[in-house]
């Protein structure tokens, strides 16, 4: 049932309250940190809901009227639940930021996501974080099924239910070992590239969905040549490394290996390798929380 547009607003009872208790409308306004017009302005309001005055001003400050006095007791029923109200959710509040469970993609996991975690612990040193590890995939699912606060996935499809936002770019290389033919040379063909053997991450990995996609979409058609599948970005560039053959890995995950030169990338000519990682969410649950922070730690340039 809505409320009737003449009950007062708590600020308003709130005031009547403390110029009771104070015995001036002057302390009153001081001690709810406001003007006295303006302490005035919320007085006389209250008084134009109500019909009746509820406060008579004298030399010497102000005191209630029989009806102010009564719509004081009143309201300190009022005030005194919306007080215990607000201690209730600043409870629940707390309870939210003791806890945040994180699900990332491999990559943002290993990569990213430390250097997160050093902001966010900087903001809520209390907040106890727990990560969830896994392909684009089972981060979509941790986020959909409620095990995860919020998510960051490397994949460009994500299934129904949610919201996403960019947050970080990354870039896909061809690797290979230091022995490799196409190691001795500055760049290759997308079309010498789609007809290789590749060692690829398993079907769900947000590295292995953009490749397949961007492949797609420039040589419409092409199917992968599967080599080898691995679960984990370590165990490819081991594989690459061994001469197995050539993949494809984000560029973070490889930056040691090629600044000590055990694996080499050649460029590919007509090939786009840009991507977007983003941060995940149920659709219509905007971050809050420590999740808020750390989607806003996410988002800053590196």
């Amino acid at each position: 049932m809505p409320l009737s547009p003449r009950v007062p607003d708590l600020a308003a009872l709130d005031l009547l309250l403390s110029v009771i208790e104070l015995g001036s409308l002057g302390r009153a306004a001081k001690a709810h940190g406001i003007s006295q017009p303006s302490a005035s302005s919320r007085i006389r309001y209250l008084e134009q809901l109500v019909g009746v005055p509820v406060l008579e001003r004298t030399t010497l400050g102000s005191r209630p009227t029989a009806a102010g006095a009564l719509i004081a007791e009143w309201a300190r029923d009022v005030v005194d639940a919306a007080t215990r109200l607000d201690a209730g959710i600043d409870t629940l509040r707390a309870q939210r930021d003791s806890r945040l469970r994180v699900a990332a993609s491999q990559t943002v996991a290993e990569y990213l996501f430390p250097k997160w975690l050093v902001g966010l612990r900087a903001r809520m040193p209390e907040t106890s974080i727990a990560l969830i590890s896994g392909n684009s995939a089972e981060v979509a699912k941790a986020v959909l099924e409620g095990r995860a606060g919020i998510g960051f996935v490397e994949s460009p499809l994500l299934p129904p239910g949610l919201e996403s936002q960019v947050v970080a770019r990354d870039r896909l290389v061809v690797v290979v070992a230091a022995g490799h033919p196409w190691a001795r040379r500055a760049e290759i063909d997308v079309r010498e590239l789609a007809g290789t053997a590749l060692i690829y991450r398993e079907s769900g990995s947000g590295t292995r969905n953009s490749f397949e996609r961007v492949m797609r979409r420039q040589l419409p058609g092409w199917e992968p040549d599967v080599a080898l599948e691995l679960s984990s970005t370590t165990a490819i560039k081991t594989a690459v490394a061994a001469g197995i053959g050539p993949a494809v890995l984000s560029s973070l995950a490889v930056a040691t290996e090629l600044a000590e030169g055990s694996l080499v990338s050649p460029a590919v000519t007509g090939l786009d390798l840009e991507r977007q990682l983003r941060a995940v969410w149920p659709l219509g649950q905007q971050p809050t929380g420590p999740a808020r922070d750390l989607y806003a730690l996410a988002r800053r340039p590196v």
